[in-house]
């Protein structure tokens, strides 16, 4: 009972903040918490949570109230670099981070 994301466009560290927070829970704590998120973050592991709810109950037959997150893990993915300009015809990088999210479920 898996789902992976990979390249989410978000920096690894602000994910991490909010996985932090429903690492353990049983999933409809989880998405309850999600749902409420105002942040970015929330709404990427909302759907990702859903997506291994969803396979859990599709593929084994499992009802999702007996779910709960085993493991949570953020990795970094790929950094897209670009240019800003500044004075005297020099430029600073800006780093485009993205993320990769592996969760796994497993029964109470």
């Amino acid at each position: 009972m898996k789902a992976t994301l990979k390249n989410a466009r978000i920096s690894p560290k602000k994910l991490r903040v909010i996985a932090n927070l429903v690492r353990g829970k049983s999933v409809d704590d989880a998405l309850a918490m999600l749902r409420l998120f105002s942040k970015k973050g929330g709404d990427i592991l909302y759907k990702v949570l859903f997506s291994a709810a969803s396979n859990a109950t599709h593929n084994d037959g499992v009802a999702r109230a007996d779910l709960v997150i085993h493991a949570l893990s953020i990795a970094q993915g790929p950094v897209s670099q670009r240019a800003r300009p500044v004075g005297r015809g020099r430029s600073h990088r800006i780093l485009k981070r993205t993320s990769h999210v592996f969760l796994e479920l497993s029964h109470k």
